[in-house]
């Protein structure tokens, strides 16, 4: 382990796959051989940042799905081309788990739809205000205690959770809830993680944040998070406006306005499993 904290310690680059370890700072407030979502979210997301970056494109939308549980064991991703062109073009990104004997299950994907920019300053316009009060007018916590449902699980210090920072705006009874987080480590041990990458690491809240279902009584996993965007985010605060619609066959969706200081940046939507406890 590196002395330095981080979500991912580097283990090397094999001309494929980049080596990830994940720390204990990745683990899911629902058992300690699970990965959360967030950390390899914000994996997959540098993954296609990295691969072959042109500063005059975009991505304007990454899809994730996790295709099983990301395990605690090593980690490795790799990134192509699916879609080349000049004005458009589709990345994609994989990360696999290592297994007991030695091989690799993949785990998470991850889709980047990549836009040539160009000026329409003049005509910018955003759906949705700015998300108020601002982060430094509100009082910060560690872990999201108070955000997502109270009850048995630990929102305010295992694993993940508890290396976020949160400052809540408020904890609708109708309608969405709303708060704005930021990560406290970096993605990669020795890395300056990139905005959009503390902007991705950050989404998979999303489900905890818009839920009103108690957590003694009912599971609600997400199995993926699409996420569009019409600029993209500037600074360590990312904000989220969310609320889950729960339908009346196991399952429902969380979709959420996503913010930073500056105002809106666009939205996400999460297909989440539900089943009572």
């Amino acid at each position: 382990m590196s002395a330095q904290p981080a979500y991912f310690i580097p283990l090397g680059h094999d001309g494929e796959f980049d080596h990830f370890e994940p720390t204990e700072h990745t683990v899911s407030v629902w058992g300690a051989d699970l990965q959360h979502g967030g950390p390899p979210t914000g994996l997959l997301t540098r993954a296609l940042l990295r691969h072959e970056p042109d500063a005059s494109h975009s991505f304007t939308r990454i899809a994730i799905d996790i295709l099983g549980p990301v395990g605690m064991t090593e980690n490795r991703v790799s990134t192509t081309v699916l879609r080349p062109g000049r004005q458009i073009s589709l990345l994609g990104s994989e990360l696999s788990v290592k297994q007991p004997d030695g091989s690799f299950r993949i785990a998470a994907r991850a889709t980047g739809w990549r836009l040539a920019t160009a000026d329409t300053a003049t005509v910018e316009h955003a759906v949705t205000p700015a998300l108020t009060p601002l982060p430094d007018e509100l009082e910060g916590t560690i872990g999201l205690a108070g955000v997502g449902p109270l009850d048995a699980a630990d929102w305010g210090s295992v694993g993940f959770v508890g290396t976020l920072e949160h400052r809540l705006i408020d904890r609708a009874a109708h309608g969405p809830s709303r708060a704005w987080v930021r990560p406290t480590l970096p993605l990669v041990a020795g890395e300056e993680t990139t905005d959009l990458e503390k902007f991705f690491i950050l989404l998979d809240v999303a489900n905890g944040v818009g839920s009103r279902l108690a957590i003694g009584d009912w599971t609600f996993m997400n199995t993926d998070t699409t996420v569009h965007l019409h600029r993209e985010p500037v600074g360590d605060w990312t904000g989220i406006s969310a609320e889950m619609a729960v339908g009346p066959n196991g399952y429902g969706s969380t979709f959420a306005d996503l913010y930073d200081t500056a105002g809106p940046v666009g939205r996400s939507a999460q297909t989440v499993l539900i089943r009572p406890v």
